[in-house]
């Protein structure tokens, strides 16, 4: 009996030493295979670091749905590539949205680039205008001819005038700070969107306009503000035709990608020059959006994953909710500088 008893201990210490041998093995086996595909990789990565700046701006590292990474050219980016690079940067958006503008911002101050910024201001800003009132404002056939034929009587200087001064804008001065937004509130008809036009260089060629708008000191008369500022109307022209996406992707191209291409070319420079290496996925991000000629653009698969998330949440409420009257007699706008 004894030595069953001392043949079945070595038995056991074999088993034991066995399972702690085959765990060993997976172990060893997995760290072993995790440190070769990083050595790929950074060979992968070290190929691209030796083509020339404008070579690197078309190449990445895309990671595989195996946990891999291929080198893949940027114009080349499929859907399911743009889906899945997505789904790792910004998983759930109300969550991960400003972790992953966090990382775009902390990739560009590493290397100490200062992104442009821009402030608005407008001083002693006037607007005036004559127009007819009450039913000779109306668009209709008969005004037209009439008005036709009084304008050219009034170039002649046979007939007064008819028209009414009216006052729009009166002193107003303001600055708009960058990397800001702002809201602009007030009644309706007290010239909210004529302020706007006028920041954004687009008022009317008839009103009568004066004060200063400035953008970082520079007037109007100095660049073209239609390349550094926009004003969207409330009523926005749409093609019934077209997709939500295909709208978004219509509106990117027309967009453009602005200065970003010079600035990820720079980016990358100094990165290459402090021996840094950028995380493969916001690389690839950063490149994409700042390609040209992409019938399908990343930043519409960003644009419909961030605001289709969005949900409206109603509480349960045993008090009926008082709005406030303010709310429908006043209408709101707002102005934003870029945010950079």
């Amino acid at each position: 009996m004894e030595s069953a008893d001392d043949l079945s201990i070595p038995s056991k210490s074999l088993s034991k030493g066995a399972s702690f041998l085959f765990r060993s093995n997976v172990v060893e086996a997995f760290s072993k295979s995790s440190r070769e595909e990083d050595d790929e990789e950074a060979l992968k990565w070290a190929a691209i670091e030796r083509l020339p700046t404008y070579s690197r701006l078309k190449k990445g590292l895309l990671t595989t749905s195996q946990g891999g990474a291929d080198e893949i050219d940027i114009h080349n980016l499929g859907f399911q590539e743009r889906k899945g690079l997505l789904e790792r940067l910004v998983r759930v958006a109300e969550e991960d949205n400003e972790k992953f503008l966090l990382k775009l911002r902390k990739r560009i101050d590493r290397v100490g680039i200062e992104l442009p910024t821009i402030e608005v201001r407008f001083e002693h800003l006037n607007i005036e205008a004559e127009a007819h009132v009450g039913s000779r404002a109306l668009p209709t056939f008969f005004n037209f001819n009439v008005n036709i034929v009084e304008g050219f009587l009034n170039f002649l200087h046979i007939l007064p005038s008819r028209k009414q001064h009216l006052s729009i804008l009166e002193d107003v001065s303001g600055i708009i700070k960058p990397s800001r937004t702002t809201l602009l509130l007030g009644p309706p008809s007290s010239g909210k969107t004529t302020l706007l036009l006028a920041l954004a260089g687009k008022v009317d060629p008839g009103l009568k306009v004066s004060g200063s708008v400035t953008y970082n000191g520079h007037s109007m008369n100095e660049f073209v503000p239609q390349r550094t500022a926009a004003y969207i109307s409330q009523q926005d022209l749409h093609l019934g035709e077209m997709t939500v996406r295909e709208t978004l992707e219509f509106a990117a191209r027309c967009h453009g990608i602005g200065h970003r291409y010079e600035m990820l070319a720079e980016l990358l420079r100094r990165e290459k020059a402090a021996n840094i290496k950028p995380d493969p996925d916001i690389d690839i991000y950063m490149k994409a959006i700042a390609t040209e000629g992409q019938e399908s653009s990343v930043i519409t698969d960003y644009v419909l994953k961030h605001f289709t998330s969005t949900r409206l949440l109603f509480p349960k409420m045993s008090n009926p909710i008082h709005v406030p009257e303010e709310l429908f007699i006043y209408q709101t706008t707002e102005v934003s500088t870029r945010l950079t």
